[in-house]
């Protein structure tokens, strides 16, 4: 045996691979060395002195499996590049968190919550058409960022999520309605501006492995949805390993001894992609101020982005988090100040399990309460952000874009000493201010759940299980908040427009209103829609209009039925009197019957297009319809 060791130590010596680690190394490794280039060597050196020994364990002699002993180095190589401090600051990071996981310890410890600053907004009044056209002088200094790594398997559809019909009425998917939203943006701030510049948006997208290609697909086959492709930037997020216990021991991939296992690392990672990338400082070098940050299932976000964009310059917000009116108690975080014993201070989400222990261990006696307003006190997360860009490239200077991480390892049992399976590190976009000084400005805005919050989140399965009166967050009740949302702007408008009737979709009870849908550049703004809605305009129930165009005035309009306006930019259209046919119909379908397509079994129900009106203007000019 000795000689046999003293043989293999002079191979090493011959090659130049010295040192007291490789008489640690596992036996199989030390065999494999003369196979390694001096890097791959630097690899498994670290490897072996984070204690990964494990994953040599099984290794073949050389000559048996190269190939594949050379693909583990390649992803060994990967894995190390995407994280910040690369493998030795993840598996150090692991080890802290899992102590702390497994004892016990609360993150808050220390800390008393309080009530942040911010705005909370009342959509149609002053203020809020005030911050709206605020946000619209700022739009051409902001770059917008979509975190759009996750498939729709969750939903009952294989697609990508941004490839999800947002409605029906028209089949518009969420990525189409972002882009168009952002154009629109562009169009009215550039309008604004007294230079005269014609300024485009930058529109970022972080992908992963499973929608990268089929997000580029998308676009592609449908050119960009009318963006420049030179405003399109998409980084690609990648996995990070996962852990198999305690001493965060690098999960081996059950089906492939010579793969580490990986997992998503959480869309916090899209600050480091940012970062790496380098496109934040051709951002700021181009005269851009904001980056807004928002989530892949939620068709009505748009409606409080210009106020919330004018919240954060009038405010001169570093940090402004977007939230919605929040119950006591209910399922969704809340915005807190976090102040510590030392000091130290941060406004977060804190989730809502962790937030009414902790206002009752800080002397709030009721924990997590309504106050007068008939809302908890600390509005809801909704996973939005609008950062300041020149301070937020300051901090990642700092980060290197690396996020406050977290672990949620489920254990066998009450000794927490092992794993029902692997786990890994986390990370969540809305984070980013934990690391922020006290001197930072951060803040949040309000607005109304029906104006700015309907996320696609659940199945038909999962959401009707969901209690009475909580909210289903599925494409079904997703498509209703929709119609929903633009009936009450057009009555906030002047219009009379019926009430809903309750109706049961896929065994979820929704309200069902009047089916109004507009491109964004007919009604990006408040103030811009009201222009647009002119004397006694009656929408009943059941109708269906779809209003298609920039310059559509609606003028003392009586519709009972299904109405399609179309219009070149340049035609001015105006639109009234009587019109009446029997309209579009929705009829249930059973999410089981698979000769249904997935969209449309998510929702419970199509559309039945038995009779419309549909006028179409092909030229510049004014009409009357």
């Amino acid at each position: 045996m000795a000689s046999s060791v003293d043989s293999t130590a002079e191979e090493l010596s011959k090659l130049g691979i010295n040192g007291e680690w490789t008489a640690c190394a596992p036996p199989n490794l030390q065999k494999n060395l003369q196979l390694l280039s001096p890097d791959q060597v630097e690899l498994a050196k670290m490897l072996v002195d984070m204690g990964q020994n494990h994953l040599f364990y099984h290794w073949a002699d050389p000559g048996v499996e190269d190939e594949d002993k050379k693909a583990f180095f390649a992803q060994v190589v990967k894995l190390d590049q995407n994280y910040p401090g690369g493998l030795v600051s993840y598996i150090r990071n692991a080890r802290e968190l899992l102590a702390d996981s497994k004892a016990g310890k609360n993150p808050f410890d220390g800390f008393t919550p309080s009530v942040p600053t911010g705005e909370v907004l009342t959509h149609g009044d002053d203020s809020f058409l005030n911050f709206e056209e605020e946000g619209i002088k700022e739009a051409w200094r902001a770059a917008f960022v979509l975190v759009a790594g996750g498939l729709g398997e969750r939903l009952g559809y294989n697609g990508i999520k941004v490839a999800l019909p947002a409605e029906t009425t028209t089949g518009t998917c969420f990525l189409q309605h972002y882009i168009e939203c952002i154009l629109a943006l562009q169009e009215a701030s550039n309008k604004m501006a007294k230079d005269g510049c014609q300024r485009e948006i930058p529109f970022a997208i972080m992908t992963s492995d499973d929608t990268h290609t089929r997000t580029l697909q998308l676009l592609e086959s449908n050119n960009y949805f009318g963006i420049k492709p030179s405003q399109v930037t998409l980084l690609k997020q990648e996995k990070v390993a996962c852990l198999d216990d305690n001493d965060a021991r690098l999960a081996q991939d059950p089906h492939n001894k010579y793969r580490i296992q990986t997992k998503p690392h959480g869309h916090g990672d899209v600050h480091s992609l940012l970062y790496s990338s380098g496109i934040l400082n051709v951002w700021h070098s181009a005269g851009l101020k904001w980056i807004l940050f928002f989530q892949d299932t939620n068709g009505l976000l748009f409606n409080a982005i210009p106020a919330s964009l004018g919240v954060s310059s009038t405010r001169q917000f570093h940090v402004n988090s977007l939230a919605v009116p929040r119950k006591a108690k209910e399922a969704i975080g809340g915005i807190t100040r976090l102040t510590h014993a030392d000091g130290r201070s941060m406004v977060i989400n804190v989730e809502y399990n962790q937030l009414d222990p902790l206002l009752r261990a800080s002397g709030y006696p009721d924990g997590d309460a309504n106050c007068e307003t008939g809302y908890s006190p600390f509005p809801g997360n909704i996973n939005q952000l609008i950062l300041e860009l020149g301070p937020y490239i300051d901090e990642l200077k700092k980060t290197g874009g690396a996020i406050k991480e977290f672990v949620n390892p489920k254990y066998k049992d009450a000794s927490k000493t092992s794993f029902k399976s692997s786990t890994r590190l986390e990370c969540m976009m809305q984070d980013y201010p934990k690391t922020l000084p006290p001197t930072a400005r951060v803040g949040f805005t309000v607005a109304d759940t029906w104006l700015a919050y309907a996320p696609v989140k659940n199945n038909p399965e999962d959401a009707a299980k969901v209690p009475k009166g909580n909210p289903y967050h599925s494409a079904t009740s997703g498509e209703m908040a929709i119609y929903r949302a633009n009936s009450l702007i057009l009555r906030k408008a002047g219009a009379k427009i019926d009430d809903p009737v309750a109706q049961v979709f896929n065994g979820q009870e929704v309200e069902v209103w009047p089916q109004i849908v507009w491109k964004p550049k007919w009604g990006l703004t408040f103030s811009e829609i009201k222009k647009k809605v002119r004397g006694n305009c009656s929408i009943s129930q059941r109708s269906t209009i779809v209003i298609n165009g920039r310059n559509i005035f609606f003028e003392g309009l009586s519709l009972d039925g299904a109405l399609l306006v179309n219009s070149v930019d340049e035609a001015e259209v105006k639109v009234g009197g009587s019109v009446q046919n029997k309209g579009w119909v929705m009829e249930n379908v059973d999410y089981k019957d698979t000769s249904v397509p997935e969209e449309i079994r998510t929702r419970g129900f199509r559309i039945s297009k038995v009779e419309q009106l549909e006028r179409t203007f092909k030229e510049p000019g004014k009409f009357s319809l």
